[in-house]
Formats: structure tokens, sequence, C-alpha cells
């Protein structure tokens, strides 16, 4: 079986799995850059190939990224070929590292540095609810409900909905954000160029620019308002469990992780040798 035939069949399975679009883009990537370095036919691959590639091109990499990898490899030859050419192959554990998590005076200066209303609200509304940034992208004007105060967060990671609060700081900018785009005929609450779905890589660079200006000194992307808004929640006395639903996730192990981050408490705790001084 030659390489095309090979790429079209993967991408076939993907789709008829109902797997994301950003499944399918990365699988697909995988077993070409794979294939491509191997220089074999997809039916001659054998997991010695699967080992060199991984030692030559990714060994450095994260973990997680080499998990990914054998995933994609794996679903690949399962279902074209029906053999596993990664069965013998160690997966490496995962790395616990924290995430990066802004405090709140940075929260407040990294959004005093966004140039425009526009960038102001879709920055402001991905911390205020804790939304994925291809949650924000794909946000339609439909999805919001302004009189139960309350959006909805359709098919999101793990093909689950869900619904988020709408703060009452952001109602008004954001009705009139959604009348902007109903009078232009615009199906998503903030488009891009053609009034097509806004790009994931334009909202990474606006708030990447605004943490440069606010002298913000952490490396921040859109995912680090999403886990600011989790600790925060948490320092704040929110139920563990209730941030879980509002984050969407499936196991409420992947949420206990900012339990770990949440400094708050860990400051009320008072040394054993505060209770000896005058003793």
């Amino acid at each position: 079986m030659k390489r095309e035939e090979f790429l079209k069949k993967i991408e076939v399975e993907l789709k008829i799995s109902k797997n994301s679009e950003y499944t399918l883009r990365n699988y697909l990537a995988m077993n070409s850059q794979f294939l491509d370095y191997i220089k074999k036919n997809p039916d001659e691959i054998t997991e010695d190939d699967v080992k060199l590639y991984v030692a030559d091109k990714i060994s450095n990499n994260a973990a997680t990224s080499v998990i990914l990898f054998l995933a994609a490899i794996k679903f690949a030859y399962m279902n074209i070929l029906k053999r596993d050419v990664t069965l013998g192959i160690k997966r490496p554990k995962r790395e616990q590292k924290l995430p990066v998590v802004l405090t709140k005076p940075e929260i407040i200066s990294l959004l005093q540095q966004l140039p425009t209303r526009k960038s102001k609200l879709m920055v402001s509304l991905i911390y205020a609810c804790g939304l994925r940034v291809s949650e924000l992208t794909s946000l339609k004007v439909l999805d919001l409900e302004f009189e139960e105060k309350i959006g909805q967060v359709r098919q999101a990671k793990g093909k689950k909905d869900r619904i988020f609060n709408i703060p009452d700081f952001l109602i008004e900018d954001l009705r009139k954000q959604a009348e902007i785009q109903k009078k232009f005929n615009q199906e998503y609450l903030f488009s891009g160029k053609d009034g097509k779905e806004m790009t994931s890589r334009n909202i990474q660079k606006i708030v990447s620019c605004a943490a440069q200006k606010a002298n913000i000194p952490k490396s921040v992307h859109c995912h680090t308002l999403r886990h600011s808004f989790a600790t925060h929640l948490l320092e704040n006395g929110v139920d563990i469990r209730k941030i879980q639903e509002l984050l969407g996730h499936s196991n409420l192990a992947t949420t206990q992780i900012y339990t770990h981050v949440s400094t708050e408490e860990l400051k009320k705790i008072k040394s054993p040798i505060d209770s000896l001084i005058g003793v």
C-alpha cells in the first residue's frame, strides 16, 4: 500500500470514528512525518522503525508528545493493517507539571494592556468563564442566553456540551457584540476575516503581546487564563466538584491539580513555632 492511499484511509477512519478536527489533523501529520522519515511503504513498517523514529526525532520532547505519537501510529496500523506496530514499545510516564497561573493583580494588568474593545472582551470571557480558546472561537451568537445569563459550550473536548455563567460585568458588552454580529448576519460571536471562525493562533498572539506589555515574567498562553480561573475559584472557596463541572472535566483527578497550585490556603497555616513564642 502506498503512502497517500494509507493516509487517506486513516482520514476516513478518523472521520467515521467522529474524532475531533484536532485529532484528525495531528494523527495525519504524525503518520505522514513518520513515513517521510522511514521511507518505507506502510505495510513494510516494523516495531523497530517506530522505535528508531522515537529515539531519533522525538525522544527529547515531552512525554505527552511521545504518547500522542504512539497513539496516532497505533490507531493507523490497527485500523488499516490490523496489526499493532507499537505493541512492544513502553510508553513514558507523563510529567507531573503544575500549570502556570496568574495572580489576580496580573490578570488585571493583562486586561489593561489589551488594545481593542473586541480583544478585551474575548480575553475577559476566556478568564471569566474558564473557556478553552477553541471553545471561544467556536462560540456562536445563538449560544448565549442573556435572560438566563448563561452560555452553551457545544461539543467541547470529549464531545461534551456544558453551560457557563455569563458574569454581570460582561453582560452588556456581550449583548452589544451579539447585536453587531446579528446586524452583519454573522454566525460566530467573534468572527475573523470574511466572517469565518477566528483562529486560535490569532487570540494566542493577542494574549502573549498583552502579557509582554504588562511585564508579566511568566509564560502566558490562552490556557493560562483557564488555569487561573480554576485556581482563583478554589481560593475563593468554591467546591472542587463544581469547578470540575464548570471546566468540563470528565475526571475529578484532572481538576485536583489546582489544589496543588493554590497557595492561599497554605498561607493560612501557622508554623508550630508561633504557638511556642511566649511559652
